[in-house]
């Protein structure tokens, strides 16, 4: 899936690249500023027609998103030979509309711990960029 040129360990991945890694993954992180503070949440996620959804309870989060809907999220992946890394800018809003919460509810968006989770957040892209490493030695400084 990743082509890096002249044995490059660093590899920009295109659009289409980060959105199958999106798609392909289920766990991520929400970055979210409010008050010049910056707050960090791990949640799990579903991608939809280039969106991205998760559920979220009353509390710090679903305020947050609420009083500033500029976030960006990100995920990851790390294996024994290889890392990738995708982050996503975008916009969030909690779905209000009984048609908006019956599609997130298609999903099969399921909470990770067992605590009730009754909002549905959308986050619509600005942009989507990430990264792909191979691993390796360092290389020899020339001097």
């Amino acid at each position: 899936m990743f082509n890096h040129a002249d044995g490059d360990p660093i590899l920009v991945l295109d659009e289409e690249q980060c959105w199958q890694l999106l798609e392909g993954t289920t766990h991520g992180r929400l970055v979210v500023t409010v008050a010049g503070e910056p707050d960090i949440f791990p949640v799990n996620y579903v991608t939809s027609r280039r969106k991205l959804y998760f559920r979220t309870a009353p509390g710090n989060k679903l305020a947050q998103v609420t009083i500033n809907d500029r976030v960006l999220f990100e995920t990851d992946g790390i294996m024994s030979d290889q890392a990738w890394s995708v982050v996503l800018r975008g916009t969030a809003r909690v779905l209000s509309k009984s048609a908006e919460i019956a599609e997130a509810e298609e999903l099969g968006l399921a909470s990770w711990v067992p605590t009730l989770k009754d909002f549905y957040v959308e986050i619509d892209p600005g942009s989507v960029s990430g990264r792909h490493f191979q691993f390796g030695e360092q290389p020899e400084r020339d001097f």
